[in-house]
């Protein structure tokens, strides 16, 4: 009698982590279509001034074709920024689901 609460138990726990599994590929799926937004309009706003200060080099003034250049470099820090911290945020939280999943394999 007692290996059938046994089995139902680890049935239950085996569930629960796939369940657990599943809801984490969901979670990281939802942050990804969350940051590629910014990731777009940031990348969008980047070449719109790279593109801008090639069409005006030949006719503005060297000092505005710089700034238009130099904007589009803070808009280059930004994207790289942007990134960076949504490739830290993935793999901040695949790190806990695995480590979570760790204490069902522990039993």
């Amino acid at each position: 009698m007692e290996k059938y609460y046994g089995d139902a138990v680890d049935t239950v726990m085996s569930c629960t982590n796939i369940l657990k599994n599943a809801v984490g590929i969901v979670g990281v799926i939802v942050i990804i279509s969350i940051c590629i937004m910014p990731i777009i309009k940031l990348a969008t706003l980047m070449a719109v001034y790279y593109l801008g200060a090639a069409v005006c080099q030949p006719i503005a003034d060297e000092k505005i074709v710089k700034l238009l250049g130099q904007i589009g470099a803070t808009f280059k820090l930004l994207l790289a920024i942007m990134i960076s911290i949504s490739v830290m945020l993935i793999i901040g939280i695949t790190l806990v689901i695995k480590i979570s999943n760790s204490g069902v394999m522990m039993q």
